[in-house]
Order: C-alpha cells, then sequence, then structure tokens
C-alpha cells in the first residue's frame, strides 16, 4: 500500500472528501506519490549508510576514508574487507584479530606471534614459495599490523615425506614435474 492509500484512508473517516474520483483523489495520488519518493529515497539512503545493506554508493564512501581499497571479488566480500579495515585500531593486536583483519581484507596469510619479543610470523598457508606478489602483498600486510611490531615472512615449501606421499615413484614424479623450481611449490590437485 503507497502513500496515497494510506491518505485516503486517513481522510475517509470524516466523510468530508470524494476520495475514489475527482479533484481530492487526483491531490491525494499526487502527494502520496511524492511521499512514495521521499520515502525510497530514506530506504536507499539508510541502506547505504549502514555496511551491512550498503551495495554501490555506501560501499565507496566507506572505501574513501580507508588507507587503499580493499580486496574482494563478491560484494560480500567487499563488505567483510571493509569491516575488517574499520576494525583496525589500538585494541587489535591479539593474533585473532590480526588474522581477521588480514583475512578480510582478502590476504591469504596468517599472523603467529615469533620468539623474538614484539616480532610476529606472518606465513602464506595456501601458496608454497615466495608469492608472485609479495612485493605488494608486505606493503598491504605492513599497513594492517602494528608499526611497533617486526615482521618475519615464513615461506612453505615441499616436504620430502609430503612428496613420498603423493608421487610414490621417480616416474610419476618426472611425469608431472619439469623443473626443480616447480617441485619446490608443488601442490597435489
Amino acid at each position: 500500500m503507497g502513500y496515497a492509500e494510506y491518505l485516503k484512508d486517513l481522510l475517509r473517516p470524516l466523510r468530508l472528501y470524494e476520495l475514489d474520483e475527482g479533484d481530492g483523489c487526483a491531490e491525494l495520488e499526487a502527494e502520496g506519490g511524492q511521499l512514495d519518493g521521499i520515502c525510497e529515497q530514506l530506504d536507499g539512503a539508510l541502506r547505504e549508510g549502514i555496511l551491512a545493506g550498503a551495495q554501490d554508493a555506501g560501499l565507496s564512501a566507506y572505501e574513501e576514508i580507508l588507507p587503499f581499497v580493499p580486496s574482494y571479488i563478491t560484494a560480500q566480500d567487499r563488505r567483510r574487507a571493509i569491516a575488517a579495515l574499520l576494525r583496525i585500531d589500538m585494541r587489535s593486536f591479539t593474533a585473532a584479530a590480526l588474522n581477521g583483519t588480514i583475512a578480510g581484507c582478502g590476504i591469504r596469510a596468517r599472523v603467529e606471534e615469533a620468539d623474538a619479543p614484539r616480532t610476529v610470523k606472518v606465513s602464506f598457508p595456501y601458496n608454497r614459495g615466495i608469492p608472485e606478489n609479495i612485493g605488494e602483498l608486505k606493503r598491504r600486510i605492513e599497513q594492517i599490523l602494528p608499526c611497533h611490531l617486526g615482521v618475519e615472512y615464513v615461506f612453505e615449501y615441499l616436504l620430502w615425506r609430503e612428496l613420498e606421499k603423493w608421487l610414490p615413484s621417480w616416474s610419476e614424479l618426472e611425469a608431472k614435474i619439469g623443473s626443480w623450481g616447480e617441485l619446490e611449490v608443488y601442490l597435489p590437485e
């Protein structure tokens, strides 16, 4: 039901106006249409103003206040990344908070405390070897991590016991892997 019908229902008990035809009806239809338009604009502003419902303009407005545009594929990923970046504050120094922020920004890395004081280890568990875009990843990770922390980057390579489990013979190994570089970063399908 639109506002035109709402206005008519409000005035109907008075029995003073012709509400279903004529000038009174046309006036109420026009006023109701204007109120419907205002209501739609307010609904859109409310939706875009709250991160959970924002679509385009609201998400872009949030991104304008962030130090960089978050990585995302879908709109839900975009919302999650913005929320993660907005969580960064003086209380976000726990490993869980840092991991949540980094994951929310679309970076597939893991942060753990290192043995040295005020140092963290950053690893890339879904990647063997050094990621191709390591320079960009380091820049983004170091923007997220507190500046007083030292950062050690840890890269994982193939272990012999994994190789023996996945490829039990040399002929199978040679059929799938052509070079030592490919062997170091091999992940089974």
